[in-house]
C-alpha cells in the first residue's frame, strides 16, 4: 500500500542515532545521507515495484498528533524486542513495551517515541 514515507525531525543528530539503531534492529539498510536527509530501505523502480522507503528530513519540530505513527514490519518477535531495546538505548522513549496486543491473537508490537516525539512501532504478525 505504501511506496515511501517522510518523517520530519528537528534534532537531526539525535534522529540519526535513533533511526540507525532501530532500522539496524529490523535489518533495514541505510541507503543515503546528507546534511538534511536520511534514507532507509530501498526505493521502488520498474524492476522492484514492491520496495518501500523511508526518509527522515531535518525541519521544524513536528506537531503533536496523538493518532499519527509509523509502524515497521518485523520478521520475528525477537526483532520487535531488538527494535524496542535499540530505540531506548539510542535516545527514544518507551510508548509501550514489546508484547501481545489486542488487534489479533498473534499481534506482537512495541511502541517508541523518537527524540522529537514522533510515534514509531514495530510489529510481528506471526504466531510463535
Amino acid at each position: 500500500m505504501l511506496d515511501h514515507v517522510s518523517i520530519t525531525v528537528s534534532d537531526f543528530a539525535a534522529a540519526e542515532r535513533f533511526y540507525d539503531a532501530v532500522m539496524k534492529a529490523l535489518d533495514v539498510v541505510k541507503v543515503g545521507r546528507s546534511d538534511r536527509w536520511l534514507g532507509y530501505g530501498e526505493r521502488a523502480d520498474a524492476q522492484y515495484p514492491d520496495r518501500v522507503y523511508i526518509a527522515i528530513y531535518k525541519g521544524e519540530r513536528p506537531d503533536e498528533a496523538t493518532s499519527r505513527h509509523w509502524c515497521f514490519k518485523a520478521k520475528s518477535r525477537s526483532e520487535v524486542d531488538a527494535f524496542w531495546r535499540a530505540g531506548i538505548a539510542a535516545g527514544g522513549t518507551d510508548d509501550g513495551p514489546p508484547g501481545l496486543r489486542h488487534y489479533h491473537a498473534a499481534y506482537y508490537g512495541a511502541f517508541l517515541r523518537d527524540p522529537d516525539g514522533n510515534k514509531v512501532e514495530a510489529v510481528c504478525h506471526r504466531a510463535e
